[in-house]
């Protein structure tokens, strides 16, 4: 495979200002993967500051309720920060600081990704700048107010839908102007090369100790994988250590998209149910646009989900039948957000709340001797308030 892509998906589509940015960071990449030194310190962090291995957790009321297979819980919710972000954010800050650069930028849409990117950058004494919409900002105030807590300056960009889009153009305009003493922290494994590559290896680490933990568990590898799918990085993590293992050729993939109200109301995030190849942001994949390439809304009830493209590896990761994606509305979300929360006591995230919708939807429907995990990408805070202002708005 062409270096940088997954098959035709993938490339650097980025200003020349770039490119010797990114060629130092590939570089950089590739000598600290094979540094026993920064492998060491990196595991360390993983154990000691993030709290890995975060536990797989069978959910046994869950499994009774629904009354098919076995239904297991990826806890990324219980890292540190209440997300898998913080795996990516503490492997690129230290990177950076291995780099030499001084200060970090990073765009968020849920929040979670400038939360982990703050949290990493007061942990390795480094500035830090967050960009995210005006829009998002509003509906996740707290995570808002985490950020500045933390030391790291919150610019609202009011550009555009004030969305996740509009937050990744003003962070890369930044680092366009700043590339000799910024990082810029990418939260997904979207972006031009190295950036996919660089996010799936530090998120990887979920489904590696998934996979040793089922094995503990039942002796067996799962049936189905669910994670839900923005730029996608929590699930390349649950997915890619199974993909490369030969054992697991039976094993079905399920990404799940934001169906926001559905598609044929064009208020979704849907890529894979509307979208067609296109380049955006440095890379080229699926991508929601009309008939003339413009770039089309998008809507999700959960900001991390709410994103016009999805990872070029994820492009190709459908086009050969190796993942189905799916996806799941607005109000499926918001259903086995107040299920998983009532049945287990656990309160996802909006984003991870589509994975256990399209749970909710199989499940029922398998033998009970088939193994399902689910990746709890991160946990349901930030978002209690947004959901009980729409309960009150509906009443």
């Amino acid at each position: 495979m062409k270096t940088g892509y997954f098959g035709k998906y993938g490339g650097r589509y980025v200003p020349e200002t770039l490119i010797p940015a990114l060629e130092e960071l590939d570089a950089a990449f590739k000598a600290l993967k094979a540094d026993a030194g920064f492998q060491t310190q990196l595991r360390k962090l993983n154990a000691e500051y993030i709290g890995r291995p975060t536990p797989l957790f069978f959910a046994e009321k869950l499994t009774s309720q629904l009354s098919g297979a076995r239904v297991y819980l990826k806890r990324e919710d219980l890292a540190h920060t209440g997300a898998h972000k913080i795996n990516n954010a503490i492997g690129q800050a230290l990177m950076a600081k291995q780099m030499g650069k001084q200060r970090l930028i990073a765009e968020t849409g849920a929040g979670q990704h400038g939360v982990a990117t703050a949290t990493a950058a007061a942990l390795f004494g480094l500035e830090c700048e967050i960009y995210m919409g005006a829009i998002d900002a509003k509906r996740q105030a707290l995570n808002v107010f985490r950020m500045k807590l933390l030391g790291a300056r919150v610019t609202e960009v009011h550009a555009g839908s004030q969305t996740l889009k509009d937050a990744i153009n003003e962070a890369l305009r930044d680092w366009t102007s700043n590339v000799s003493t910024t990082h810029y922290v990418l939260g997904t494994v979207f972006g031009p090369h190295p950036y996919p590559t660089i996010v799936r290896e530090f998120q990887s680490i979920i489904g590696k100790e998934a996979k040793r933990q089922i094995l503990k568990a039942e002796g067996r590898l799962p049936d189905y994988l669910i994670a839900c799918v923005g730029g996608g990085s929590n699930a390349m993590g649950l997915f890619h250590a199974f993909l490369t293992d030969k054992r697991a050729g039976n094993i079905k993939y399920i990404g799940v998209e934001a169906g926001g109200e559905g598609i044929d109301s064009g208020r979704h995030a849907a890529r894979f149910a509307g979208g067609s190849m296109g380049v955006l942001q440095g890379t080229k994949s699926y991508l929601l646009q009309d008939d003339d390439g413009n770039v089309l809304g998008t809507h999700s009830v959960s900001a991390g989900l709410d994103y016009a493209s999805v990872g070029p590896e994820h492009a190709w990761l459908h086009d050969i039948n190796a993942v189905k994606y799916t996806y799941a509305t607005d109000t499926e979300a918001l259903g086995a957000f107040e299920t998983l929360a009532r049945t287990e006591g656990i309160i996802p995230a909006l984003e991870s709340s589509h994975a256990v919708a399209e749970a909710l939807k199989i499940v029922p429907g398998l033998p009970k001797s088939s193994i399902v995990i689910v990746n709890l990408s991160g946990r349901g805070d930030k978002d209690v308030e947004q959901v009980a202002n729409m309960q009150s708005a509906s009443v």
